[in-house]
């Protein structure tokens, strides 16, 4: 009996990983993976250009600050790229957390690990002419103790 149900267990083990794989396969996953790099190198290089690629010229961005809502388009946004790296850039770490697509739609959910803040950015992206663009994007900033 427990060779029966260590072999079930092993084999559940093995669907789920396979499921993972095939998953993580998923060839629009791929592309909006590819499409936030650009926002990705945006950060790291304070290139505007690479936010260009990714952010839909008529997206904006969303959030709360001191409890008042702001918001500002993505032009806006990526007009204060400073166009040189941040002091800091070695230490600052960026992932994606999450991807849901249905269809031509999809929210990512990026996490921008940096060393006085942690950034939690959702992305709200849609398949454009073929490419995945962010179309909005609401995010949320927790400073970190100094």
């Amino acid at each position: 009996m427990k060779i029966v149900s260590m072999l079930v267990f092993l084999f559940a083990i093995a669907g789920l990983t396979l499921l993972g794989s095939a998953r993580a396969e998923n060839p629009e996953e791929a592309a909006i993976r590819q499409a936030i790099d650009h926002y990705f190198q945006g950060h790291a290089t304070g290139q505007g250009d690479h936010f260009r690629k990714v952010f839909h010229p008529e997206s904006k961005l969303f959030w709360i600050r001191d409890g008042k809502f702001n918001t500002r388009t993505s032009e806006e946004y990526i007009a204060r790229a400073s166009g040189k790296p941040a002091d800091d850039e070695a230490r600052r770490k960026r992932r994606i957390a999450n991807i849901d697509v249905t269809g031509n739609a999809a929210v990512v959910k990026i996490v921008l690990d940096y060393p006085t803040a942690t950034l939690t950015d959702y992305m709200s992206m849609l398949k454009i002419d073929g490419e995945w663009k962010i179309v909005n994007k609401i995010f949320f900033t927790a400073e970190k103790a100094r």
